[in-house]
């Protein structure tokens, strides 16, 4: 099986965000936890909870950024891919029953989140559309059967007619839940062995 696909655009993305939670937000809590810390009884103390769950969260997402984007593949546009609808198309259909319009951009599983106008590429949607002219039609299948669609336009260069959705970062802020599930965790853990680690961490 090959690398799942993603588009430069999402790739830069994903890069940039990994660099913001790297070289930005997780010095700034790891020097939170850390002074949090020595005001001394942890389990009664929400600023070293709350920013040591949030700490975990922003290493979580790190890692999983990091192994995602060794198994990504990024996929250029190619100017014999114009005219025809492939990965990284823009494109706006409209749907045969009522008329209404839709501009759609094709993109990677992984760069769909937060941007209600892209589609995964493995999509039903997505799947019926590849290949496809400007001018024909493609059948997707819904809950309530087959629905007709035509291509109206298709684009590789953002077009104007296309409203741009902006990603929207991994939300890393811990909720009350999480923050006193901590709290009654903390109660079990050496205060001093939890400190250590956490100044470790400044050391990279």
């Amino acid at each position: 099986m090959g690398k799942p696909y993603i588009t430069r655009e999402g790739y830069d993305a994903l890069h940039a965000e990994l660099d913001f939670l790297w070289l930005t937000k997780r010095p700034e809590v790891t020097q939170k936890v850390s002074w949090a810390a020595s005001l001394g009884d942890r389990s009664e103390n929400a600023d070293y909870q709350y920013n040591k769950r949030l700490l975990a969260q922003i290493d979580r997402r790190i890692r999983y950024l990091r192994k995602c984007m060794n198994t990504l593949q990024v996929v250029e546009h190619s100017a014999q891919q114009d005219g025809r609808v492939f990965f990284g198309a823009y494109v706006e259909i409209e749907a045969d029953d009522d008329g209404s319009l839709l501009q759609i951009r094709i993109v990677g599983g992984d760069e769909i989140f937060g941007r209600s106008n892209c589609i995964s590429v493995d999509s039903p949607m997505a799947r019926a559309l590849l290949g496809k002219s400007e001018g024909d039609d493609a059948a997707v299948m819904t809950p309530k059967g087959p629905r007709l669609w035509y291509v109206n336009k298709i684009a590789y260069v953002k077009p104007d007619w296309f409203a741009e959705q902006k990603m929207v970062t991994h939300d890393l802020e811990p909720d009350e839940a999480d923050i006193q599930a901590d709290v009654e965790a903390a109660a079990d853990l050496d205060p001093k062995a939890v400190e250590q680690e956490y100044l470790k961490s400044l050391v990279r």
